[in-house]
């Protein structure tokens, strides 16, 4: 939030998509800050793309659920009878939802498996992975001028 001078950070894999953790994210900086939905941006940083996610009923199930009314965008049935999940457009919804605007959510649209040589991909390496860090501050406009 450049307006209150606030950031926030959160991980959203499928668990915590499901669980509007960007949601969480945003009413703890109301809460904490003061912030206006409207005044956040947002970034979904590398993560796995559609293409590449591929989940089964017990995770599409839970995504039908939670975004039974942006299904379509969300998740697609594939010719293997399994389903292709797109967190990106998940956890823009969910953000959307939390009252920031649509110029105001931006995804990298890295992806991390088909990036496994520069980012870890768990999916990508059967699980033996290293770690992602992140870094996140507030630019301090006053000490460019």
């Amino acid at each position: 939030d450049p307006v209150k001078k606030a950031i926030g950070l959160s991980h959203s894999g499928w668990k915590g998509t499901v669980g509007r953790i960007g949601q969480i994210t945003i009413d703890e900086m109301v809460c904490a800050f003061n912030s206006n939905p409207k005044d956040i941006i947002a970034v979904i940083g590398p993560s796995i793309c559609a293409d590449c996610y591929e989940v089964g009923e017990e995770v599409a199930v839970k995504f039908m659920y939670v975004f039974s009314d942006n299904i379509s965008a969300i998740l697609l049935k594939n010719d293997k009878g399994r389903y292709q999940l797109n967190l990106w457009e998940a956890n823009r919804r969910v953000l959307l939802d939390a009252g920031l605007s649509d110029e105001h959510i931006h995804i990298s649209k890295v992806c991390t498996s088909c990036n496994h040589e520069l980012l870890f991909s768990h999916r990508k390496t059967g699980g033996k992975r290293g770690s992602l860090a992140a870094f996140l501050a507030i630019k301090d406009t006053e000490a460019v001028k």
